[in-house]
């Protein structure tokens, strides 16, 4: 793609997403001085606001818009679903799909109506994993309609909604982190796995043993199922703790 958009003419288009819409509004207010304007865009729940900036040196007719935090979400493919025809074992090699993850919001739509005609993109998602896993989930989307070379493709790093945090951002851009983006990858697909594996056997397991379980989803989960056992474990303290008296002193100042 030329990058060269029939609606601003000669000049080139930066496409511009944060996490979410409020998020957007508030860099677009920051970096167009309160001029931008706004229009509703393929998803009804991400804005498009459009302004003139300098980006590397050229003017740029900008447009800021948001996904609602992540783009895509893994699954198994829909023949592993049957729970009575597949062991559970075969959960932890079975293929998974990446999903829209809420197909309603049409967020993968939305980012390549935009996209299109795009010469540069620059990235405002969250400064964690999970926002640079999300960068990647835009670049994708993106991608599938206009293959944006590498070197127009940037990282705004931010700790702070201010004016001052954003611009600065904005004028020292960097690169987004593959590597975080494939850890997140490799923790999704842990959870998934695990979890869906283990919540199909123990379900399974207890089905027949205990009357108040049989109709019931026994769930497991990486994070879950660690942090019940912290609040079992608190609980347990609470209803066996045994009250033992105490003092305290008091200081009065009389003047």
């Amino acid at each position: 793609s030329s990058g060269i958009n029939a609606e601003y003419g000669c000049m080139k288009v930066a496409l511009m997403v944060a996490e979410k819409p409020s998020l957007a509004a508030s860099i677009a207010k920051i970096l167009s001085h309160g001029s931008a304007d706004y229009r509703k865009g393929r998803s009804g729940s991400c804005p498009v606001h459009e302004f003139e900036s300098s980006l590397n040196g050229e003017r740029v007719k900008i447009k800021m818009t948001s996904v609602c935090g992540h783009v895509m979400s893994l699954d198994f493919s829909s023949k592993f679903n049957n729970w009575d025809a597949v062991d559970p074992l075969e959960l932890f090699t079975a293929k998974t799909v990446q999903k829209e993850a809420t197909p309603k919001l049409h967020i993968v739509d939305h980012l390549q109506a935009e996209g299109r005609g795009a010469v540069y993109l620059v990235l405002w998602l969250d400064c964690d994993r999970e926002g640079e896993n999300i960068c990647y989930e835009v670049i994708d989307a993106v991608r599938e309609v206009n293959r944006i070379a590498d070197a127009n493709i940037y990282r705004a790093k931010f700790s702070a909604i201010t004016d001052v945090d954003i611009k600065r951002a904005f004028n020292n851009l960097g690169r987004p982190n593959e590597n975080e983006a494939l850890s997140v990858d490799a923790r999704q697909a842990l959870d998934l796995r695990l979890g869906c594996a283990f919540t199909r056997f123990q379900t399974r397991f207890f089905q027949g043993k205990y009357g108040d379980l049989d109709s019931n989803l026994i769930s497991y989960g990486p994070c879950q199922t660690p942090t019940l056992g912290f609040c079992v474990d608190r609980h347990d303290q609470i209803q066996t703790f045994t009250p033992e008296p105490y003092w305290i002193i008091e200081t009065s100042i009389i003047s």
